[in-house]
């Protein structure tokens, strides 16, 4: 699938919050976690998410520094949480440099640390 279309269909589903494909997390994304753990403790990030495409199926995955796992619109939503009030225009600048990442095969992985305002 070309970026254009990824980026269209990544609109659709993580901005317009259509369904999300539970098979293509178990395919793609479940056999990262650990590694994906592992990075978030070595870049001391406080959230990391991935995002990926398949034959027309998207799969979100979003983890806590604490480990906890949220799979697909529950990823979603937590995310939307964090990003409260910037969610939508922080995917509309993310969503093209993912499709572009997923056209080449390559899974977007992104680190998020929070910080700390008094």
């Amino acid at each position: 699938m070309t970026a254009k279309k990824i980026e269209k269909l990544l609109r659709h589903v993580l901005i317009n919050d259509e369904e999300m494909a539970y098979e293509l997390y178990k395919h793609e994304l479940e056999e990262l976690l650990e590694e994906w753990k592992l990075s978030m403790t070595k870049d001391n990030d406080s959230y990391l998410f991935a995002v990926t495409e398949n034959s027309g199926d998207v799969a979100m995955v979003l983890i806590e520094k604490a480990g906890r796992v949220h799979i697909n619109e529950l990823a979603r939503g937590k995310l939307k949480a964090l990003w409260l009030g910037a969610y939508e225009s922080n995917m509309k600048k993310l969503i093209p440099i993912f499709a572009s990442q997923l056209a080449k095969g390559e899974i977007p992985v992104n680190g998020i640390k929070m910080v700390e305002v008094s």
